[in-house]
């Protein structure tokens, strides 16, 4: 029998309407809720995966030599820099991997810390502590540095059952030169679900004051993220569910409403949504700031949900 010309669709066409329905609808069916962008007030800018240490629950899945994310350079971001200063940003900022490991980052900082202020995510660990003499100078320049150091649990040993043996105390000598010098400086730490908040803080300034630190460092609690690629579990988010945020003022925790994120991808650089999805192809939005702030965001990472209920940032001010 002839083969029909509905038989004849060639297999993309067939495929490309379940694509889109998967970035627009839940498994369930459902409408997926979204967010529309307001202005680019923050860029972050992915400076790669490579990290001196490997942590098993790392969200980048990061470890020594690891190249899923090539490393930034100066030249790739230039251009982003001053597309962004045109739309109004206000901050950049770093992530990895470890920033410090990337040759090339303190010059991106330094470039960067001449047109806005900066934020940095760092482990304060070796990485940082070998370019002391880079670091120091940026001081000088225009505008102000925040660094944000990873320091899990307010415990030794938990803390380097995961990130190796003496990294807390190479953290705390890392924090202790920063806030020496006269950085701003800031703690990311885990959160278990069972704490109690204001106990684990006081336990770490009980830390800081036998190291010298000042106990007024401020302090971000994240979840469990999850590695790259993985799915926990999370509820999907659906239009429904956003009738918890009604209001374009009521959305603005979500991240993806203000900010951007530079992802190396070969030797390209790219747009991403968000700075806690590099994983999903789907986030990529092309190729310009400009571009990508014209495109809807579907809540369809599991990720998503942590801004959901949580509100939780990776932002800061600088």
């Amino acid at each position: 029998m002839p083969l029909t010309a509905e038989k004849m669709i060639p297999v993309t066409e067939v495929l490309e309407p379940r694509a889109r329905d998967s970035w627009t609808h839940t498994r369930d069916g459902d409408p997926r809720g979204y967010i529309d962008a307001d202005r680019l007030k923050e860029l972050w800018i992915h400076t790669g995966t490579a990290c001196n240490l490997a942590c098993p629950f790392c969200l980048e899945g990061s470890h020594p030599g690891d190249g899923r994310i090539p490393g930034m350079k100066l030249s790739d971001v230039k251009p982003f820099i001053h597309e962004a200063l045109d739309m109004g940003v206000e901050q950049f900022s770093f992530t990895g991997g470890e920033p410090f490991v990337i040759r090339d980052f303190v010059n991106i900082l330094d470039y960067a810390s001449q047109h806005r202020p900066c934020f940095v995510l760092t482990n304060a660990t070796d990485p940082l502590l070998k370019r002391r003499h880079q670091v120091l100078p940026l001081l000088d320049n225009p505008y102000p540095i925040h660094f944000r150091v990873s320091l899990d649990y307010p415990d030794a040993a938990r803390h380097d059952v995961d990130r190796g043996e003496g990294s807390f105390d190479k953290a705390l000598e890392g924090i202790h030169w920063l806030v020496d010098q006269g950085f701003k400086v800031s703690i990311a730490r885990q959160s278990d679900p069972m704490e109690d908040p204001m106990q684990v803080e006081n336990d770490f300034r009980e830390i800081f004051r036998a190291w010298g630190i000042p106990e007024t460092l401020a302090f971000t609690a994240f979840p469990d993220l999850g590695t790259p690629g993985s799915d926990d579990g999370s509820p999907e988010i659906t239009e429904n569910c956003m009738e918890k945020y009604p209001t374009r003022e009521s959305r603005a925790h979500f991240m993806c409403t203000y900010t951007r994120m530079l992802v190396k991808k070969n030797d390209q650089v790219r747009v991403f949504a968000c700075t806690l999805v590099d994983d999903d192809p789907q986030y990529d939005l092309g190729s310009t700031l400009a571009e990508s702030m014209d495109e809807r965001i579907m809540l369809r990472h599991h990720r998503c949900f942590s801004c959901y209920r949580f509100g939780a940032s990776c932002s800061a001010p600088a």
